[in-house]
């Protein structure tokens, strides 16, 4: 160990290649204690883990230095009526944010004792988008023309590199010479990122080669990945999912202690007309709060948060009560892959029963989202509530504050 600390001071040993010298554990040991010494800092913290890393180091985090630990709480059970997940879930939420679980699990009281949440899938997708340079206006036409016509061999090209994802189709668009190819995929249980663009870029090399069009990127924003964007939140990008509930005059006032019309309101004056006043893309409470805190528990990449906060939350008024809705066009998960095989993420999705590839494949996933979704009405109504009642700064003092 000695001899590869002096290694790395002297610059003979790369810190990237610990792992090629030393067993996982010992390389990670050894970064972090040479990342201490240098900076002056203690980062004994970041040691203490329990995760197996042999395969994080692999596959998950390069030049890595130990763990950051979120606390995780659990809210529920909620009743989920689905078409992919049925019965009642508890819901692994990782935040740090005091009063998030609290009032996730209020209202998922609320969603059981009203029978459920009703939810559906509406599309499903994973989309990547090359971009191309064309010489023309003109060849920006004919290179759309190549691959509208040619769909089937596209089609084939791009099978040919998974044996899980499926070729859905293809939706151009043209900007001057820049010619935009936003492909579409069911990548069943997994997210699907890297196949979709193993996937597209085998196929885009073939348009280029074809039409003389350039590949400028393989990824030119049309997808749209990581990025607040009107085409996700139109177009749906990943599962798009929408969750609802009817609650009774009754339960509103014993659960959270206000009244229909004063939730309708809030709704209305708050998600609605507020958010379109600050040119917002998402019209919602905090459902970015649920999705942060589900993705982190589970394994999904955090960042796919930007998409899921495009949420919209509708409240319909009906006799005797109220229909509350979130409708979520980008939920963006996977049940394999990426960080779901970490074993603290692992157990979290295993404790929602969703573990693995599912039976037929893409079962898991779709059930994930209608989870996703129904916890995030469960804060929707939370808050909703919580503002009516005028209640939101008491309980951040109590519960925030400890």
């Amino acid at each position: 160990m000695d001899d590869h600390r002096a290694d790395l001071r002297s610059g003979k040993l790369k810190l990237y290649a610990l792992e090629k010298v030393l067993p996982p554990d010992e390389a990670v040991g050894l970064r972090r204690e040479f990342i201490a010494e240098e900076t002056d800092t203690d980062l004994s913290a970041l040691g203490e883990y329990t995760i197996p890393i042999d395969r994080v180091v692999a596959r998950n985090c390069e030049n890595m230095i130990g763990c950051v630990q979120i606390p995780v709480g659990v809210a529920g059970p909620v009743t989920v009526c689905g078409e992919y997940a049925e019965g009642s879930f508890w819901l692994p939420l990782a935040t740090t944010e005091g009063a998030l679980v609290a009032s996730v699990n209020r209202g998922c009281s609320a969603i059981s004792k009203a029978g459920g949440a009703e939810v559906r899938i509406l599309r499903d997708g994973m989309t990547r988008a090359p971009v191309f340079a064309a010489d023309s206006v003109a060849h920006a036409h004919e290179v759309v023309a190549f691959a509208e016509d040619h769909l089937m061999e596209i089609a084939e090209i791009a099978q040919s590199t998974t044996s899980h994802g499926e070729f859905l189709g293809m939706v151009p668009y043209i900007v001057g010479t820049s010619v935009f190819l936003r492909f579409e995929f069911d990548t069943k249980d997994a997210m699907g990122m890297n196949m979709v663009t193993i996937a597209s870029q085998k196929v885009a090399d073939y348009i280029a080669e074809e039409t003389g069009a350039r590949l400028v990127a393989l990824s030119g924003n049309m997808c749209t990945d990581k990025k607040p964007a009107a085409i996700n939140l139109v177009e749906g990008r990943g599962k798009s999912v929408t969750a609802g509930i009817f609650l009774p005059d009754d339960l509103i006032r014993d659960v959270f202690k206000c009244d229909a019309a004063s939730l309708l309101d809030v709704n209305t004056r708050k998600n609605l007309v507020g958010s379109a006043r600050a040119g917002a893309l998402g019209f919602n409470a905090h459902a970015a709060n649920i999705i942060a805190a589900l993705y982190i528990a589970c394994g999904q990449d955090p960042a796919h948060v930007v998409e899921g906060s495009s949420c919209i939350t509708t409240a319909d008024p009906m006799d005797g009560g109220v229909y509350v809705a979130v409708t979520l066009p980008a939920i963006q998960v996977g049940t394999v892959g990426g960080g779901t095989g970490i074993a603290t993420q692992a157990a979290c999705l295993s404790l929602l029963g969703v573990a693995g590839g599912g039976d037929p494949p893409g079962a898991n996933a779709k059930a994930f989202a209608e989870i996703v979704a129904a916890g995030v009405l469960a804060g929707e109504l939370s808050l909703l509530g919580a503002l009516a009642a005028q209640h939101l700064a008491k309980a951040h003092k109590e519960l925030g504050r400890g």
